[in-house]
C-alpha cells in the first residue's frame, strides 16, 4: 500500500513537529542563556523533588482532565483557551518561584492534558476510548529532539517503543476496569515511566522560573512556551495515530524513518 500524497504531506508535517528541538532550546531562546546554567543553580533537593511533583501532577491531571471531556463533532481544538489558563498559572509560579511548583504544576498539567485531549478529538479520536486517554497521557513523554540527538534511534518512535509495554498493560486493564481506579498498579507504572521523561522538561521550566528577573510576566511566557510545545507534540502524535489506523503501523514507521533520515542528511 502506498500513502496518498496528501497523507504523505501530513506525515512529513508530523515528523517535522515531533523531531524539532526540545523545549530546552525554546526556553534558552527566551531567557537568553543556556538553560543548563540555570539547572546547575537549582538546589540539589529540588531536583529530587521535581520527579515526585511531576508524578503527582500527572496522576491528578489524569483524574481531572481527560475524564471530563466528551466526544462531540468538533474538528478544531481550543488551543488558545488552554494557553490562557496555563499562562495564568505560570504567572503565579513566576511570582512565587520554585516553592509554587507543587501548586502550579498540577493545575497547568491538567489544563495541558485537556488541551491534548481536545487535539486528539479534533484528529478524529474518541475521548471515551481508554486507548485514546492513554495516548493523551503518553504525549507528556515526548520532549522533542535534544541537541545531542543526531540519530533516528533517539526519535519519536523510540520513545513510544520504550513505553509500549506499560501502555499495553494499562490498555488491558482499562478494557475491563475504570482507568483511574485506586490501586491500579499498571496505570501507576505507566505514569511513573512518563513522569520520568516529563520531569526533564519540568526541571528545565522550573530552572528558568527560578531566575529572579523572570517574575510573573516571565512565568506566564514560560508556561505559554510549555503548553505550546506539548500542543505541537500532541498534534504530531495524533496525526501519526490517524495515519497508522489508515495504513498500518509498519508502513507509517518505515516511511517516517526514511523521511527523518533524509532530513538529517540534508
Amino acid at each position: 500500500m502506498k500513502l496518498k500524497e496528501i497523507d504523505r504531506e501530513e506525515l512529513y508535517k508530523a515528523m517535522l513537529i515531533l523531531e524539532n528541538p526540545g523545549i530546552a532550546a525554546k526556553i534558552t531562546n527566551f531567557i537568553g542563556t543556556p538553560i543548563e546554567k540555570s539547572i546547575e543553580l537549582l538546589p540539589e533537593n529540588w531536583r529530587d523533588k521535581v520527579g515526585e511533583i511531576t508524578k503527582t501532577a500527572l496522576l491528578k491531571a489524569t483524574d481531572a482532565a481527560v475524564l471530563t471531556l466528551k466526544d462531540n463533532n468538533k474538528n478544531r481544538s481550543s488551543n488558545m483557551l488552554h494557553k490562557i489558563g496555563v499562562a495564568f498559572s505560570g504567572g503565579v509560579g513566576g511570582f512565587f518561584g520554585l516553592p509554587a511548583l507543587a501548586i502550579e504544576l498540577p493545575v497547568s498539567t491538567t489544563l495541558m492534558l485537556r488541551s491534548i485531549a481536545d487535539i486528539a478529538r479534533a484528529e478524529g479520536e474518541s475521548i471515551n476510548d481508554p486507548d485514546t486517554k492513554l495516548a493523551c497521557i503518553e504525549v507528556f513523554a515526548l520532549g522533542g529532539r535534544g541537541a545531542a540527538d543526531d540519530a533516528v534511534e533517539s526519535g519519536y518512535f523510540t520513545v513510544r517503543a520504550a513505553l509500549a509495554k506499560s501502555v499495553s498493560e494499562a490498555a488491558e486493564f482499562a478494557a475491563t476496569k475504570v482507568l483511574t481506579d485506586e490501586g491500579a498498579p499498571v496505570l501507576i507504572r505507566l505514569i511513573s515511566n512518563i513522569a520520568e521523561r516529563f520531569s526533564v522538561q519540568v526541571t528545565e521550566k522550573a530552572a528558568a522560573q527560578s531566575i529572579p528577573a523572570i517574575g510573573a510576566a516571565g512565568g506566564a511566557i514560560l508556561n505559554t512556551i510549555f503548553i505550546d510545545h506539548f500542543q505541537d507534540m500532541a498534534k504530531g502524535h495524533f496525526i501519526i495515530r490517524r495515519l497508522e489506523n489508515q495504513y498500518g503501523k509498519d508502513l507509517i514507521k518505515s516511511t517516517y524513518d526514511d523521511m527523518l533520515k533524509r532530513s538529517l542528511v540534508a
